[in-house]
């Protein structure tokens, strides 16, 4: 029999049941209203609470699939985009197509973006930054998309925890190869899903911090009663800005 629990859910803004369908936190308590995960609700969480105006703004998500959390910002947010990686087509290409979120998509690689500079207030990555082989391009290609103020929200599996972030995988001279076993995650263009390049430690946030040259921090959300119990429940944010002067 699964175990429920009752909460509010952050996003679908009801109160609901959430169900364990798995021994294991991760993906496990579904909300039995919108069918969010704990990850999902922990990102809209955080999202609301620093940018509590998000239907006014300007936002780029990379490779969304259609999850509650798309669900609502195509429902409420006039100007979101979405981008997928798509090799077999150019940069910037609009692709009309009817089986993916929102029935169209922006063709970007997250390392080379066609976007202006400072066109986003928000960037918006989920369960993407696990599967770039050149990380300092992808934030660097973020921060230059971002307005002045703007915010890049992430939420990344830290599976290292404490330990190092460590690569699985890389490019060299174009041939790939494999540091550790190939592990691969769902993959919203593909069903033989995406690679996992690296697996993220703690450090992630000093890391994102000296690639991009702006700040980025980690926060874990724990609360049972948003139905924000996970194992990998935490949210990465970098602020396109200078540090509040405190002296």
């Amino acid at each position: 029999m699964p175990i429920q629990y009752s909460g509010r859910c952050p996003v679908c803004e009801q109160d609901t049941m959430f169900e364990m369908r798995t021994p294991k936190f991760y993906r496990s308590a579904q909300c039995a209203s919108c069918g969010s995960w704990p990850a999902q609700r922990a990102f809209w969480f955080a999202m609301t609470s620093l940018r509590p105006n998000w239907r006014d703004l300007a936002i780029h998500e990379s490779s969304a699939g259609g999850d509650p959390v798309t669900s609502r910002f195509l429902k409420e947010c006039r100007n979101y985009i979405i981008s997928q990686y798509d090799p077999d087509r150019p940069g910037g290409m609009m692709v009309f197509d009817p089986d993916k979120a929102g029935g169209k998509y922006i063709v970007q690689d997250l390392q080379k973006q066609t976007f202006p500079d400072g066109y986003f207030d928000l960037v918006v990555t989920r369960e993407v930054f696990e599967h770039v082989f050149d990380p300092a391009a992808a934030i660097s290609e973020i921060v230059r998309t971002l307005k002045p103020g703007g915010l890049c929200l992430m939420a990344v599996p830290v599976a290292n925890r404490f330990k190092p972030t460590q690569r699985r995988a890389r490019i060299t001279d174009g041939v790939l190869e494999h540091i550790l076993p190939p592990e691969y995650h769902g993959n919203p263009m593909s069903q033989d899903g995406a690679l996992v390049t690296i697996d993220w430690g703690y450090d992630i946030a000093p890391l994102l911090t000296k690639f991009s040259g702006i700040h980025f921090y980690s926060q874990t959300f724990d609360n049972r009663e948003l139905g924000i119990k996970d194992e990998f429940n935490q949210i990465v944010i970098g602020i396109k800005g200078e540090l509040p002067d405190i002296t």
